[in-house]
């Protein structure tokens, strides 16, 4: 599975040159260019990294960075910086990035720290947030807000499936083929199972796509 990295940075070319790059690497990258909409697309989860640029207009760098950690997203954050003072850095560091690189910056730089951080990030326990849900896959863990959900464990792998693809049209023969490990079942079990998972969660989280299968998307953007 590629790695989906959000590029965020107000200089459109470097941006797009950044999108462009790590594409034919094969990451798959979501560029946005203000702090507002970054927080918002960050919120809604399913990033592995997020490059954040630290002089953005509506909201800065450190502003987004800090308002993902008190909020207790933990997605790796490489940020992006003109700046190259001490007290910058430490600054950054206090709030909660990961790493921290220099603009202009070397692209072999870049993506090694960016290897690394993804690398770091796969060796810990993986946590999916999507707005107010959060699942941790390896402990067998569902919130939504504080509230923690009881899911069976076909209920919990439908859902990190769909978690793990945000905003993505899944279809009903891919989650049997991925869940339930037999393609050729009855449609009918995926559509039970969401059924039981809508009533666990509440039903907004998971949009039927019609003629395609289901969608999990965050209900309060």
């Amino acid at each position: 599975m590629r790695a989906r990295v959000l590029v965020v940075d107000d200089e459109v070319r470097l941006a797009e040159a950044l999108r462009q790059g790590l594409e034919r690497r094969g990451y798959d990258c979501t560029v946005v260019h203000d702090g507002i909409t970054a927080l918002a697309k960050a919120r809604a989860g399913g990033f592995d990294l997020i490059l954040l640029d630290l002089m953005l207009p509506g909201l800065s760098g450190y502003r987004v960075l800090e308002t993902l950690r008190a909020e207790g997203i933990d997605t790796p954050v490489l940020m992006l910086t003109a700046k190259d003072g001490e007290y910058d850095e430490a600054d950054a560091f206090d709030l909660g990035v990961d790493d921290y690189v220099t603009k202009p910056f070397s692209t072999v730089v870049l993506l090694a720290r960016m290897n690394s951080l993804l690398k770091r990030r796969g060796d810990a326990t993986p946590i999916l947030t999507v707005g107010r849900l959060r699942l941790e896959p390896r402990r067998h863990r569902c919130w939504v807000d504080e509230e923690e959900m009881v899911l069976t464990a076909r209920e919990f792998a439908t859902l990190t499936y769909l978690a793990e693809r945000v905003d993505e049209a899944v279809s009903k023969h891919e989650l049997l083929e991925a869940v339930w490990d037999e393609p050729d079942l009855d449609p009918n079990a995926v559509e039970v199972c969401v059924a039981q998972v809508r009533k666990k969660i509440g039903a907004p989280w998971v949009q039927t796509v019609r003629g395609v299968g289901y969608r999990l998307v965050d209900p309060s953007t």
